[in-house]
Order: C-alpha cells, then sequence, then structure tokens
C-alpha cells in the first residue's frame, strides 16, 4: 500500500527500509524462448483512424487492471519514435519491473523513451537507476528531489524542516503517451495493486486511452513543461556516484531474464503477454472505442503554488471541477478514494443539492483504506457532509465486483482474496460529462500535488462509466452512509484506534 501523507513519516521510512537488489544472473537465457512478433505496426493501424482523429478524439475507458496493463504493454512493445511516461509511483514489484523492461526494449529497439517519476516514492536504488538511465535512447529525470533519490536520512530531515511546504508538494500527474498520437491517462500508478495481482491489496481504478483529436499533443504539452521544470532532474544530476556504473549492462541483462522468467509470473500473466500483438486491433474492434469532439485536458503546472505561504493556494484543476460541479442540473455521481471537505467545498455540495442536483460520492471505507491520515481528515467532517444533503457511500474491502473486475490469477488462485479499495477518481456529470484523472477531493489535491484529467462530453461514454460507478454503489459493494449509521466498526478496534490517533495531523495538509 503505497501512499503517503506525512512526509516526515515517509521520510523515516526511505531510510531505513532497504533498497531491492537484483538477483544474481540467470543460469540460461530465458528471453532466448521469447521472440517479437514485428509484424503489428502502430502507423500501419492507425492510418485508417487518420480522418477521425484530425477532428476528433477516440476514448476508449480502461477499467480492468489486466487490459489497462496490456494497453501499456502494446503500446510499449510497439511504438515506433517516441514513448514518454510520467508516474507518481514506479514500483520494483512485477508490474513494475515488466514495465521497466517493456521500456529498456524499446529504447534498445531505438525508440526515445524519456520517464518522470515524482521522487518521494521511487524505490529502486540509485545504482538501478542509473544502469536503466545508460541504456541509450532512455533517460530518467526526479521531479522535486529531496527525499528519497541520492539523500541521506539527515538531509530528508533538515529539508523537512526548513522547506515543509516544498518537500509536500508532489507530481501526482500520470501519462503514458506513444509517438505523439496515443495517451493513457487517468489514476492507475505504475504496480501490482493498480493492476489486480497484488497479493494482499488492489485498487478497483480507471484510465482512459486517448487517441489524436489534439489532446494527445496537449498532453505532450504539459509533459515537455515538466520535463523541462528546474524541478525535474536527470537521475545523474542527483545521485553523488553519478560516473558510468560498471556493472550496468548486468543489471539490464538481469531485468531482461526478469522478465522472461516464467517462474516470476503467474500462468495467466505469460499468457497475457503472448497475447500482446492482438490488444490494439481488439481495442480497436470493440465497438467500446468512440470518437468525441471537446475532449478536453486540464492540468496544473509544475511547482504548483511554489513560493506560497502556508499550504493553500488552489489550482487550475480545482477551478476547473468547481466550475463543471456548479453546472450540473441533475445529479452528479463522484469516486474519489480520500474525501477531506473544508467549508467552501461543502458550501458547493450544499448550493447544488439546494437547486436539485442529486449527488452521491462513493469514498473508502475504514475497513478498505489504505491512508488512515486521510481517512481521519474525512471522519472529522462526516456529519457536516451529511448535512448538505449528499449521499455518501463507503467502499467494502470485500467489495463482490472484484470477482468481475478482478480478472488476473489472483482472483482464483489465492486462498483469501486480497482487500479491495477504491482508487478511481472519476465523475460523471448528468450523463453527458465524464471527468477521468488524478484529482482527489482533499486539500493536497487542491493545493499542493500537481494533478491532472480528462472532461470527455459523451453521453455514451457517461453511460459507460456510469454502469461502472452504480454497480459499484450496490449494497454488496457499497455501504450507504447516513447520520444514523456508518461503517467505521466494520474495520475492527485496531485500525479504528490508529485511525483515531491521525487526528493530531492538521486537515489542510492532508
Amino acid at each position: 500500500m503505497k501512499r503517503f501523507r506525512l512526509v516526515l513519516a515517509a521520510a523515516l521510512l526511505a531510510g531505513c527500509s532497504p533498497d531491492p537488489e537484483p538477483k544474481a544472473a540467470a543460469s540460461q537465457d530465458f528471453c532466448a524462448a521469447i521472440e517479437r512478433d514485428p509484424s503489428p505496426s502502430l502507423s500501419r493501424i492507425l492510418e485508417p483512424l487518420a480522418p477521425p482523429m484530425a477532428k476528433s478524439t477516440g476514448v476508449y475507458v480502461l477499467e480492468d487492471g489486466a487490459g489497462a496493463m496490456m494497453a501499456r504493454a502494446w503500446l510499449s512493445e510497439y511504438a515506433e519514435r517516441t514513448i514518454d511516461v510520467q508516474y507518481f509511483i514506479f514500483s520494483a514489484d512485477n508490474v513494475g519491473l515488466i514495465a521497466a523492461d517493456q521500456l529498456v526494449r524499446a529504447a534498445e529497439r531505438g525508440v526515445k523513451v524519456r520517464i518522470l517519476v515524482d521522487d518521494m516514492l521511487v524505490e529502486a536504488d540509485a545504482d538501478q537507476l542509473l544502469a536503466i538511465d545508460a541504456v541509450p535512447n532512455l533517460e530518467i529525470r526526479i521531479y522535486n528531489p529531496g527525499m528519497k533519490v541520492g539523500i541521506s536520512l539527515p538531509r530528508k530531515l533538515f529539508n523537512v524542516a526548513t522547506d515543509f511546504r516544498g518537500v509536500n508538494q508532489r507530481m501526482h500527474n500520470k501519462t503514458f503517451t506513444v509517438d505523439g498520437k496515443v495517451t493513457i491517462t487517468g489514476g492507475r500508478n505504475i504496480a501490482d495493486e493498480y493492476f489486480d495481482y497484488d497479493h494482499e491489496y488492489n485498487f478497483r481504478d480507471r484510465d482512459v486511452l486517448l487517441l489524436g483529436g489534439g489532446i494527445t499533443g496537449e498532453i505532450e504539452k504539459s509533459f515537455e513543461q515538466f520535463w523541462n521544470d528546474p524541478l525535474s532532474l536527470p537521475v545523474a544530476d542527483i545521485v553523488s556516484a553519478a560516473q558510468p556504473e560498471t556493472g550496468a549492462a548486468e543489471r539490464i541483462d538481469w531485468l531482461h531474464q526478469y522478465a522472461c522468467n516464467p517462474e516470476n509470473y503467474w500462468p495467466e500473466v505469460r499468457e497475457l503477454l503472448v497475447r500482446i500483438p492482438a490488444v490494439f486491433e481488439k481495442i480497436l474492434a470493440s465497438g467500446e472505442l468512440q470518437w468525441v469532439e471537446g475532449v478536453t485536458y486540464v492540468t496544473d503546472q509544475p511547482g504548483k503554488n511554489s513560493g506560497r505561504e502556508g499550504l493553500g493556494g488552489g489550482s487550475p484543476t480545482l477551478d476547473a471541477l468547481t466550475g463543471l460541479f456548479r453546472q450540473a442540473k441533475a445529479f452528479v455521481v463522484i469516486e474519489t478514494p480520500y474525501l477531506i471537505t473544508t467549508e467552501a467545498s461543502r458550501q458547493i455540495f450544499r448550493e447544488a443539492v439546494d437547486r436539485g442536483v442529486d449527488v452521491q460520492i462513493l469514498t473508502n471505507s475504514l475497513a478498505s483504506t489504505d491512508n488512515l491520515e486521510a481517512f481521519n481528515g474525512y471522519q472529522r467532517d462526516r456529519e457536516a457532509l451529511l448535512e448538505t444533503g449528499v449521499k455518501i457511500f463507503e467502499f467494502r474491502p470485500d467489495a463482490a465486483i472484484r470477482s468481475r473486475i478482478m480478472k488476473g490469477a489472483l482472483a482464483s488462485t489465492l486462498e483469501k482474496p486480497p482487500i479491495f479499495a477504491l482508487h478511481a477518481k472519476s465523475m460523471v456529470i448528468d450523463g453527458r460529462t465524464t471527468v477521468i484523472g488524478t484529482f482527489n477531493l482533499d486539500p493536497r489535491s487542491a493545493n499542493l500535488n500537481t494533478e491532472c484529467f480528462v472532461t470527455i462530453p459523451s453521453a455514451r461514454i457517461a453511460a459507460s462509466v456510469l454502469e461502472g460507478m452504480e454497480a459499484n454503489l450496490k449494497p454488496e459493494n457499497a455501504w450507504q452512509t447516513t447520520k444514523s449509521f456508518n461503517p467505521d466498526s466494520e474495520a475492527g478496534w485496531g485500525k479504528r484506534f490508529k485511525s483515531w490517533t491521525r487526528g493530531v495531523v492538521p486537515k489542510r495538509i492532508l
């Protein structure tokens, strides 16, 4: 559960946790048995779509983890010119290692690969990062370093003490753009739990794949701003041992062999990877790809609210979401894993309810949440939020829908199913407009983290997303919280006590 809210705690944990080390070189060449199918071509597949891509945007919602993983895998495998990757979390677990291997292989084929990752939760050690960064055509940059990569524990503590706002300002944007033509954006980071392959804890999340229509150009423009911002530094510039790493080649070979070794993955994962060549054509032929005019991309700028006093400041993403919400006439359904309100945000909800808008919000329950600090912030104002007239639902850790969403091998092979939690950040307004992105309804997204989302003005897309949202709200998947009932007791006394202790944390940093 790779979440954070208290940066000081994260600094202490980061200073004490050992970095993962590559295993010894494989005794056999597992990759020799795997042949890349060279027949698919992104440019060939997209060529017939040039007319609609010129005037509109192809939209395909990625609801399940396996589909979201395979879409990224296909694009990595068949990128021809560029791959630009921007993530808050890029883990060194199985999914992360597969993803890293695919990006390295793309660079080895001559594709220009740029990877921009926030510093806070980087798991790889300095030598691992340098080894990947040393691959020709591949470059890694770290956003707002000072807490993890190349930083000692005393230095981390000094940074927290002298620049508390600065170290709390993180890059939460998540985009994956290939050849300037196709982008995936949404709630997922790169780690097992976002793709339904974690043993203990998985997320109900949502991404969207976008084709053409100028939207990828807007997303690329934002990526360039982040990439070239002074806060984004080449990894070799922030690691003290920046000289060429003598073991770099061995580390890359280990990465390739790890990704090829069938013992490291469930059979279903290997079967999915074998089917990579057909993935994108299946998406195009599914009938679920919709061509939509007027899709927009909204993002914060790098260094959001830098130089301001305190922890406030607002943001373009907050303003845009508020504007969309105030246009609602009939109903709004919201999914947000973290729900921390202020008097100002509750007033916006109250005004909507007063003008007849039915507002339903799904968030995590105490039993499902991975973030006790955030949940405690929600608890403090839960009754005040209910007083506005909105309907609140809290996700169950044993949600029945996980058997439909979790198509991975874990769903049928583990004796105890993993906890299921909400991570999607989405909104449907009046059945006409859909928002999919990274913005949580909390002060951190509003004022500190950079965020991004797309707005999709399509009744068909809205109906598709709303179907999943309404399923999530059913009693077998969520509890409805009222003035007389909340499901906190379902979490057990231990977690309730831990959540209570988080009451000392000021809401403005949650």
